[in-house]
């Protein structure tokens, strides 16, 4: 699903991931795993990857994560609240980890509803106590928007680990 080029950029992003002292855990409804697969995908990983959830429905974001009910008929499980509370509750699921990070997201080609188009997706980084937020809106199939959201979890996770390489 991801290219090879991709996939062989992960020894380096391990690297400054490990330089920064980051133990990571994902949170993942519309990628389904594919962004801690990808961690995973290189030799050494077990030091920087903590392990991972895919919450892909409500019932699981909720049981496992911890995400309110209430918070999620409020929002809907596409929103800034849901992925923060996402990377709250892998966070505080994972004792390990001392950085959280969350996907949820409409990929397509259904599920679209008024102001959340297919292809929008939020992102949560929780680290320090300190929870950041983020969306975008893809374009593409199914197979590129998981992609490039993907892509997008992997450089906040690494523009994080660059600020705290460069204190």
């Amino acid at each position: 699903m991801l290219p090879d080029t991709f996939l062989a950029r992960m020894p380096d992003a391990l690297m400054r991931l490990r330089t920064a002292g980051r133990r990571i855990v994902t949170a993942e409804s519309c990628t389904g795993g594919l962004l801690a697969a990808s961690l995973t995908h290189a030799a050494g990983s077990s030091d920087v990857v903590a392990g991972g959830f895919v919450t892909y429905s409500n019932s699981m974001k909720h049981h496992t994560l911890g995400v309110s009910l209430s918070l999620l008929e409020r929002h809907g499980a596409v929103s800034r609240e849901v992925a923060a509370a996402m990377a709250q509750g892998a966070l505080a699921h994972a004792p390990d980890a001392n950085m959280a990070v969350s996907i949820t997201g409409i990929a397509g080609p259904g599920g679209a509803v008024p102001d959340k188009p297919v292809g929008l997706v939020w992102f949560g980084t929780a680290c320090g106590g300190q929870v950041d937020t983020v969306s975008h809106v893809f374009a593409g199939t199914r197979t590129e928007i998981r992609a490039q959201a993907v892509r997008i979890a992997l450089s906040l996770l690494l523009d994080h680990a660059d600020r705290l390489n460069a204190e």
